[in-house]
């Protein structure tokens, strides 16, 4: 029942109790005057009786006695079922402001609100755990970048201490020399990386992702993609397959999905065995775009299944120096799919990690 006919239903209901009050008042009213009328013609009175003498009164002044009783009644009744709404709605503010730091205790409303009062518990109820999600992420956020800070700590004085014994020994050997300046660098874009991780945490909560679209070979940005991480894979002795259409047209902001497809083969990198393959496979169809990634690797509990598309959430939450990252990108991958009015989905079994991203054909 939607919000129109609940409000509806409760104003009929008044209404109705309304106008049912007022028959019984005025069939109440009237039959009390004529059982006193009848009453009163069962006696004899005496002309000077003082009682007669007030009959007699009210006798010339019938309409007055008739009426004002008449129109109090109704006006009473009239103002007690017009006050009625607006008790409803101090009882709905009262309630409503409680919404602003929601309890734990149920907000208790009159029966006749029922409907109100399930729907502003649902209110609550989402208010307590969309605050107890944002908590937690801000906690999710303030720990990794602590542990960010930390770890920025050890690249940076493994540069500096290595560039001071290159300015310090006059005497090095240039194999030792070329050793030195190879660790260096290691180490300095490993500290790249993680500062590039801080700015990718500070664009995450403070910019909307925007799309702009433009028609792309989608095959050819995946082949781009495998090549791209060749280095990446002979690291772990890892092969990338890669099967699809020869032209795969797609309507997407490519900057944005190459992020997205990006996103997932580093994380298959990451977290495959040591030489074992990566499969791509791109499908299309008069409705959607279908692209998976499959890895073979540690099978995912499904408890952390469940949790892999939230912010800041890490598989492994222990912080390594030479990989993983903020705990962003699965995330970012997961709002730029359905900005494209689309999904992804993840599975993981007998050792297998499959992440698969649909996009409708537009």
């Amino acid at each position: 029942m939607n919000k129109s006919s609940r409000r509806t239903k409760l104003t009929r209901g008044i209404f109705v109790q309304y106008i049912l009050a007022l028959v019984i008042f005025t069939v109440a009213f009237f039959a009390l005057f004529a059982a006193a009328y009848w009453f009163v013609r069962q006696f004899y009175w005496q002309y000077d009786d003082p009682v007669y003498q007030f009959l007699k009164f009210v006798q010339r002044f019938f309409v007055f006695f008739l009426a004002v009783p008449f129109i109090a009644g109704w006006g009473i009744i009239t103002y007690f079922f017009m006050s009625r709404p607006l008790r409803y709605l101090d009882e709905v503010i009262s309630a409503s402001e409680s919404l602003a730091n929601p309890a734990d205790e149920q907000i208790i409303l009159s029966d006749k609100l029922k409907s109100v009062q399930d729907e502003l518990n649902r209110a609550r109820e989402t208010s307590l755990h969309n605050a107890q999600v944002a908590k937690e992420n801000e906690q999710r956020k303030n720990d990794l970048i602590v542990y960010l800070a930390h770890d920025l700590k050890t690249p940076l004085t493994s540069v500096i201490g290595y560039l001071t014994l290159l300015r310090d020994e006059q005497e090095i050997s240039p194999e030792l020399r070329e050793k030195y300046l190879s660790i260096s660098l290691d180490k300095a874009e490993r500290l790249e990386e993680l500062i590039n991780e801080f700015f990718e945490i500070t664009r995450f909560n403070l910019s909307n992702i925007e799309l702009q679209f433009s028609r792309i070979n989608l095959t050819r940005m995946l082949e781009q993609l495998v090549f791209e991480f060749q280095p990446m894979l002979n690291e772990k002795q890892l092969h990338c397959t890669l099967t699809a259409a020869p032209d795969i047209m797609l309507k997407c902001d490519v900057n944005k999905l190459q992020r997205v497809f990006d996103n997932l083969l580093r994380n298959a990198v990451f977290y495959s065995f040591e030489g074992s393959e990566i499969s791509i496979t791109a499908e299309q169809s008069d409705t959607s775009t279908v692209v998976q990634f499959v890895n073979h690797g540690d099978t995912i509990p499904p408890e952390k299944l469940e949790r892999l598309f939230e912010q800041f959430f890490r598989l492994d939450p222990s912080r390594g120096t030479n990989s993983g990252g903020a705990g962003l990108g699965l995330a970012i991958a997961k709002q730029i799919t359905e900005l494209h009015g689309g999904s992804i989905t993840a599975i993981s079994e007998n050792e297998l990690i499959e992440f698969t991203v649909t996009i409708p054909v537009l």
